[in-house]
């Protein structure tokens, strides 16, 4: 592959995936109206912002609608075509170039979202160079977000789309998932044991209990026992038990003695290699592959999806390496075999923690949430480092253990007990020095010799079933606390009691300090703890390179971040409740006789939004000859329902009887064999026309309105052990009822202690109706959800027509004894069509009680634009 040099200075400050982030975020609403109603519920189900228990992490969500974003509305397009798509405004971005603001605040052409000519020639040429036949992508999430999860959800979606739309090339009918060794391997069972309501909406869970099939390969013995051609298949294996590897050993004569003829598989294989490598010998050649049995079994899987964890095993220290892993060249074979039989890999995605090699951004990476950020929003640990210059053994291990013990003890999270690592160079060091000196630290402290744990490649199988039980409540393994390890304790790791990290010895690896150290800072309890990490002075400093080279930080931000800080939030007696009446639309859903037979109308009907049409120019003149051909969709979609699969579609989708739809479609005006070959012509008419009128004919849908007087909390007292609700937000958007500034105006407020602002505007709109008087009361609602209150608007989404809550941001009492609800927006969003569903049920619901509802632009707010 020749390669153009374009240009070599790279900008470190340059990041794709954010433009397109943030592209995605100024165009929700819209892009999501090119969603299947399947995936807005998937996407409604998992959105932490609904305030409705959705399990996933924000980051983790936020990872997710890229996903879904790239493969839904972006076509599953490759990073390079992606790329070429945004800098020259076509493909995907052609005909939502206008959706952007621009940085004066009006419409236009993207010009907050341009990258640089340079900037777009650098990451061309680094797509350039490790471009596959096949979509791959980068998610970036730190080390604790949970990634595990993440994979499943999206294999999930995967699954719940192709089953639904299974002619749709760009879904995964199969998945297989990559760890790069045995630690990271068993940390994805979890990938079978979730429960997968928690990320599925419970309508469609029990589909996927049902079909999916796991083979989980953990031994070398064990066979990939997959049906050739089935769907729902998801394959854990170790990197090297699947790869196809090159023949190091030269073949000996009693080799070509006992071995096999060839057999046609032999040449199938043979000539994919020779299309996909031809003879390089720096790769390797055809005849120098083995293909082992799992190769083999995967390649007859259709659709398949790859996912690749802890994927910088797959990238290597530098770039240029990703272009020679065998991993790598595993997967470009595995897409040539499966295309040269009509099927492929659907993409590759990989899953890894840092954007970065040597602070440089991947160029496939579409989204990442570093750790500064998972510090400071309270999803890690914070972390208190600790260097020691001419380290001394012994004065290293008691001055770390005795700090540990007087700052954790016993204590206990969650039940658990805080464990600390203690890492050592070889088993020598263990037996001769490490062991015996925390013995004897031990002892002089009145410890417990029983709460150490060695766990090395030579530990018995109890010390390993102890050391997988570390944080099992009640077991032998949640019992030790101070963990003895030598190349232990990496990626793969999920140990939450993990409370600090010993490492005096330097490690063969500098990336190994890194990864050792980011182990104790996984999250226990809601409140967020702090570890303790224990450096010699030479591995402090490697740490502090370490993170820098791939999180563009250092060792100072992994104390707590300054950009956010956690909120305890409790409640002021008594609860604080307003009388709000509550409006209901009853829907009644009833069977219809239709005595006459149903018309389709379809010779009415506008079929040219159905047709596919090719515009030939011939010229690129003024007056060009153009030429119109309207394409076959026979060229592109070959199933062809027949009278029986027809019937059978529809009684499906409706859950009829199938006989009663034979019978409706055989006595409608246009008859089954005029609706069979419209179909087969326009397949798009059999759900946007012919199903709905279906149903219409069937059934009557009817409603009215009913209204229900309630008395609404607007803050509940928290019930169980804890006292109160934990937030997250910058000191800036915070007032406190105990605050200075507003005590001549506490008693006007405050059903809570604390008011955690999202906004300016928000908080200046607080400070301003406090401090007026013509008002009596004011109380800040939006940051609490139907979890924690009981004061929220139902309203139809517009984009996914689903009934959602919502949650205004202040209830207002006035001198006069007129009341408000008001909602503070910034001005971009004063049309957004959702903003104008809620307020328009808002208007309707809140009107029944006396209340005015109000929605008043950010820049009214800080202008003082707006009465009170």
């Amino acid at each position: 592959m020749v390669i153009k040099k374009k240009t070599t200075e790279v900008n470190l400050d340059f990041s794709f995936f954010e433009f397109l982030h943030a592209y995605y975020e100024e165009n929700k609403g819209r892009i999501r109206q090119h969603y299947r109603d399947l995936t807005k519920k998937f996407l409604e189900y998992n959105d932490p912002s609904t305030g409705d228990g959705a399990f996933l992490r924000q980051p983790q969500y936020e990872a997710l609608e890229m996903y879904v974003f790239i493969k839904e509305f972006l076509n599953n397009e490759t990073m390079l075509q992606l790329v070429r798509d945004w800098h020259n405004k076509e493909g995907s971005f052609l005909e939502t170039q206008n959706w952007v603001t621009k940085t004066d605040g009006t419409t236009g052409q993207m010009s907050f979202y341009d990258m640089s000519e340079s900037d777009f020639e650098i990451l061309e040429g680094q797509l350039e160079a490790v471009k596959t036949s096949y979509p791959n992508y980068i998610y970036a999430l730190t080390m604790g977000l949970g990634k595990t999860i993440l994979m499943a959800t999206c294999i999930f979606y995967e699954f719940l789309l192709m089953n639904k739309f299974p002619k749709d090339k760009k879904y995964c009918h199969n998945a297989i998932v990559f760890a790069p060794d045995k630690t990271v391997l068993q940390s994805l069972r979890e990938i079978m044991t979730f429960d997968k309501s928690k990320v599925v909406p419970r309508e469609y869970a029990s589909l996927l209990e049902s079909n999916m099939k796991f083979h989980f390969l953990d031994d070398t013995n064990t066979m990939l026992s997959t049906i050739d051609g089935s769907d729902f298949n998801i394959v854990i294996v170790n990197n090297q038990k699947i790869i196809t590897k090159r023949r190091r050993k030269k073949e000996t004569a009693t080799d070509s003695l006992f071995k096999p003829e060839p057999g046609p598989e032999d040449g199938f294989y043979s000539d994919i290699m020779t299309q996909i490598f031809g003879n390089n010998e720096d790769i390797f050649t055809p005849n120098d592959i083995t293909i082992n049995h799992r190769f083999s079994k995967l390649s007859r899987l259709p659709q398949l999806g790859v996912y690749v964890d802890e994927a910088h095993h797959l990238y290597g220290i530098e770039l240029k390496n990703s272009l020679n892993t065998a991993l790598r060249d595993t997967i470009d074979l595995l897409d040539g075999v499966l295309q040269d039989q009509g099927t492929q890999v659907v993409s590759c995605y990989n899953f890894t923690g840092t954007p970065y090699v040597q602070k440089v951004t991947l160029p496939d990476v579409v989204y990442s949430y570093g750790l500064k950020a998972s510090i400071a929003k309270g999803y890690l640990k914070n972390a208190i480092r600790y260097g020691y210059e001419n380290v001394q053994e012994k004065g290293f291990l008691q001055d770390a253990i005795q700090d540990f013990w007087e700052e954790y003890g016993e204590n206990t999270y969650e039940g658990l007990l805080p464990k600390l690592a203690i890492f050592t160079k070889n088993q020598d060091d263990i037996d001769n020095t490490v062991l015996p000196e925390i013995e004897e630290i031990l002892a002089s402290m009145n410890i417990p010799l029983d709460k150490i744990l060695v766990n090395t490649q030579k530990s018995s199988a109890e010390e390993v079933r102890d050391f997988n039980n570390l944080d099992v409540v009640g077991t032998t393994g949640a019992n030790k606390q101070f963990i003895i390890l030598i190349d232990k304790g990496r990626e793969g790791w999920n140990c939450r009691s993990l409370f600090g990290v010993a490492m005096h010895r330097k490690p063969t690896s500098n990336v190994f300090v890194l990864q050792a150290t980011m182990r104790c800072l996984r999250q226990i309890t809601d409140t967020q703890q702090t570890a303790r990490i224990y450096l010699s002075e030479e591995n402090r400093k490697i740490l502090n390179d370490e993170l820098e080279n791939n999180f563009r930080m250092s060792i100072e931000d992994l104390k707590e971040g300054s950009e956010q800080k956690t909120y305890y939030i409790r409640v002021n007696p008594p609860e604080h409740e307003i009388e709000l009446k509550r409006l209901k639309r009853i829907y009644q859903f009833e069977t219809v006789n239709e005595p006459s037979p149903l018309d389709f109308q379809l010779d009415e009907l506008d079929y040219s939004k159905y047709k596919m049409t090719l515009y030939k120019q011939t010229s690129m003149d003024l007056n060009p000859t153009e030429s119109l051909e309207e394409l076959n969709a026979d060229k592109y979609d070959s199933y062809r329902y027949s009278k029986l699969t027809l019937v059978g579609e529809i009684a499906r989708y409706l859950n009829m009887d199938p006989i009663e739809v034979d019978t409706i479609l055989l006595e409608s005006k246009d008859g089954l064999e005029k609706l069979l070959d419209t179909v087969n012509q326009y397949q798009g008419i059999l759900y946007e026309r012919i199903i709905p009128a279906v149903f219409r004919y069937k059934y009557h849908i009817s409603s009215y309105i009913t209204t229900e007087e309630r008395t609404v909390s607007l803050l509940k007292i928290p019930v169980g052990e804890k006292d109160y609700y934990k937030f997250h937000g910058k000191p800036d958007m915070v007032i406190r009822d105990k605050d200075d500034s507003i005590q001549r105006f506490k008693d006007k407020s405050f059903h809570a202690d604390t008011y955690v602002f999202d906004s300016i505007p928000e908080r200046e709109l607080f400070k301003q109706y406090l401090e007026s008087d013509d008002v009596e009361e004011i109380y800040f609602t939006g940051m609490f959800t139907s979890k924690q209150g009981e004061f929220y608007i139902q309203y139809i989404d517009p984009v996914s027509h689903r009934v959602r809550n919502y949650f205004p941001d202040f209830v207002v009492k006035k001198k006069d004894g007129t009341h408000e609800i008001i909602e503070v927006k910034g001005d971009n969003k004063a049309e957004d069509e959702i903003v104008l569903a809620k307020a328009s049920a808002a208007e309707e619901q809140v009107g029944e009680s006396g209340y005015k509802y109000r929605m008043i632009l950010g820049n009214d707010v800080l202008r003082r634009n707006y009465e009170i």
